[in-house]
């Protein structure tokens, strides 16, 4: 970073390569710098609360914590810094989740530099970022129905617990992963089937992975 920065940066992805693709990226610029990097959920809290900055650059999926968990926690102690959601995941499954939870923006990581830079900048500024493709995207289906409308019915917790079935994972494990009890997400599991009109397990991975929620 260099002295003269004016938007201070942290980054948060668990893949050290990205963070370093990141990096190298911010380094050509003139007005942004890292003044911080971390692969975890956890991390990134207690970054937020050492640093002054500007923005977070948030991934979603990190190993510790749900990147959208981590975004609430960061804004409820500092409302005034702007977090841009960056993920692999499609925008017209997490993005409006994201900006709802109180993110600034949402970016795919199949992005160009170009966006990447701009969207860091977009979001300093206060205002907010998606791509112009989700733009439209969201343009065209205001008068529509979807069939992915049900998943949008779930609360955030919900949503997690849902993905983390659809990707294999035990309610045994789930309830480890997520420091709650058993019977908490089987509590979880069974809003999910209702809210979504679901049978079982099978039909809720089906469903996921139509709706490209899980890799």
């Amino acid at each position: 970073m260099t002295e003269f920065s004016s938007i201070k940066l942290i980054v948060v992805d668990d893949h050290t390569v990205v963070r370093e693709g990141i990096k190298s990226i911010i380094s050509a610029t003139q007005d942004i710098g890292v003044v911080a990097e971390t692969g975890s959920g956890l991390d990134a809290i207690r970054l937020s609360r050492q640093h002054d900055y500007k923005v977070m650059l948030l991934d979603i999926a990190l190993g510790d914590k749900n990147g959208i968990e981590v975004l609430k926690q960061i804004k409820a102690e500092k409302p005034e810094v702007q977090v841009l959601m960056f993920s692999i995941y499609r925008e017209d499954q997490y993005a409006i989740r994201s900006l709802k939870a109180g993110a600034s923006g949402y970016l795919n990581k199949q992005c160009s530099k170009e966006d990447l830079v701009n969207a860091i900048r977009q979001v300093a500024s206060g205002l907010k970022y998606i791509s112009p493709q989700l733009a439209q995207e969201l343009a065209n289906n205001l008068n529509q129905e979807h069939e992915d409308a049900l998943h949008k019915t779930l609360s955030d917790r919900e949503f997690q617990t849902m993905t983390m079935i659809a990707s294999g994972k035990s309610v045994s494990d789930i309830a480890k992963d997520l420091s709650l009890s058993v019977k908490t997400i089987s509590e979880y599991r069974s809003r999910i089937l209702l809210k979504m009109k679901l049978r079982h397990n099978a039909e809720l991975t089906h469903y996921a992975i139509k709706n490209q929620l899980v890799d």
